[in-house]
């Protein structure tokens, strides 16, 4: 019986698509995420070392806001970023750790002066220099005072946000689903951030408060994608409790079928970022959304990286300790036999294969059946003498062979 269900099966399954991109469209892909998590590990452990070493060393490009200064916006009609640095020279102003830009609005474009902190007098005469190099009136030339502690106040709000943000995040997904899920959900965020303020520290991105803002709204993303995948996780546990297959094909089943949805969400979500990154901030000359749009982009990236190799990665990992899918060592499915579970097929099915490929016997049901070989011929057992013999064709011969009963004479 048990047999006959598995060729049914199999002859209904539609049939696999030939290329790796029409099995993934499709949803008939077969890959081994458990099986990659530590090449996974290993880039994600790189990445923060690399992350340490860097804010160790050369630490974070904070901006004018976070670290205090002074700014000034001179209009560029006859003004260069060449002329700029002309009048702090003249100053005795360093131009080093200095940011001179220039920008465009609705006024018209100008050139963003921006330096650390200055007495006021040396404020006002650069101001003065400015629009005398500018050859523009000396109320054209807009300056702004920032004090370092607003930047502070803004960073401790912000890490004040994220915790409270965590904390009531962590509850909710234990409450849904579990703590294991929670805890792996939570890694897997800060995973996130600290890689992102580690790709701002390599490369030396200005730390604006916009791109606060794009963290903290890129750990919504990064949770968002996380909670589909443990989802599925939860009602493959509930499918497949039965068949007790090992917990690495409940994740490896589960990233395979959600795989699709993930990189759809990705790409359609990242698409919009990269139009900010390209047109916003390179063909506009808008660079507020070039600083928004890039924490949200390097975000968005180790958002959706995360998710398959740190989140889904650890929760299999917790889940080696819960009793309840303990004791379950046989191997994970693999190839051919993966791509029948994602599709729908049974543990049953994998098992009998793989005890098929090794030689080995076993039922796979509560009735007797035959395991296949490679060849589709039933296996059969021997008796001592070399005999070939089968408990099924024998019990099938015997009610064959039986004497049919006599038929009862009809009364008159």
């Amino acid at each position: 019986m048990t047999g006959t269900m598995r060729d049914v099966t199999a002859i209904d399954r539609p049939p696999i698509k030939s290329s790796a991109l029409g099995r993934l469209f499709e949803g008939q892909t077969s890959i081994d995420f458990v099986g990659k998590r530590k090449v996974g590990a290993a880039i994600s452990g790189a990445l923060l070392i690399a992350t340490l070493i860097s804010l160790l060393t050369q630490g974070l490009n904070l901006g004018i806001d976070f670290e205090g200064g002074i700014s000034w916006d001179v209009p560029a009609a006859e003004f260069t970023v060449e002329d700029a640095e002309d009048v702090l020279g003249d100053a005795g102003v360093s131009t080093e750790g200095a940011r001179l830009q220039e920008r465009s609005s609705e006024s018209g474009a100008f050139i963003k002066v921006q330096v650390g902190d200055q007495p006021e007098e040396v404020g006002a005469a650069l101001r003065a220099d400015f629009a005398a190099a500018a050859n523009v009136p000396l109320d054209e030339v807009n300056v702004n005072l920032v004090s370092s502690s607003w930047g502070a106040e803004i960073t401790t709000k912000a890490l004040e946000a994220l915790a409270i943000f965590i904390v009531i995040v962590a509850i909710f997904i234990a409450i849904r689903f579990e703590w294991r899920m929670a805890l792996a959900a939570i890694v897997a965020m800060v995973h996130d951030v600290l890689i992102s303020v580690g790709i701002y520290s390599i490369f030396q991105f200005i730390v604006t408060p916009p791109t606060v803002i794009a963290f903290l709204t890129i750990l919504g993303y990064s949770l968002y994608d996380t909670i589909v995948v443990f989802d599925r996780v939860k009602e493959n546990e509930a499918k497949y409790a039965a068949q007790k297959p090992p917990y690495d094909d409940v994740i490896n089943v589960s990233m395979n079928q959600v795989l699709m949805r993930s990189l759809t969400t990705s790409f359609s979500s990242i698409v919009p970022v990269i139009s900010l990154l390209l047109i916003g901030a390179g063909v506009l000359g808008q660079s507020t959304l070039a600083e928004f749009a890039l924490a949200l982009f390097v975000g968005m990236v180790t958002g959706a990286y995360s998710s398959i190799f740190v989140a889904a990665a650890l929760l299999g990992v917790l889940k080696r300790s819960d009793a309840s899918w303990e004791g379950r060592n046989i191997d994970r499915a693999v190839g051919d036999a993966l791509r029948d579970m994602v599709m729908g097929g049974n543990v049953g099915s994998r098992k009998t294969r793989s005890d098929a490929a090794k030689g080995r016997r076993k039922p796979t049901g509560t009735a007797p059946v035959a395991a296949r070989g490679d060849d589709g011929d039933a296996a059969r057992g021997s008796d001592p003498k070399g005999a070939p013999k089968s408990a099924t064709a024998t019990e099938a011969k015997q009610v064959l062979s039986h004497p049919p009963r006599p038929r009862k004479k009809k009364r008159r």
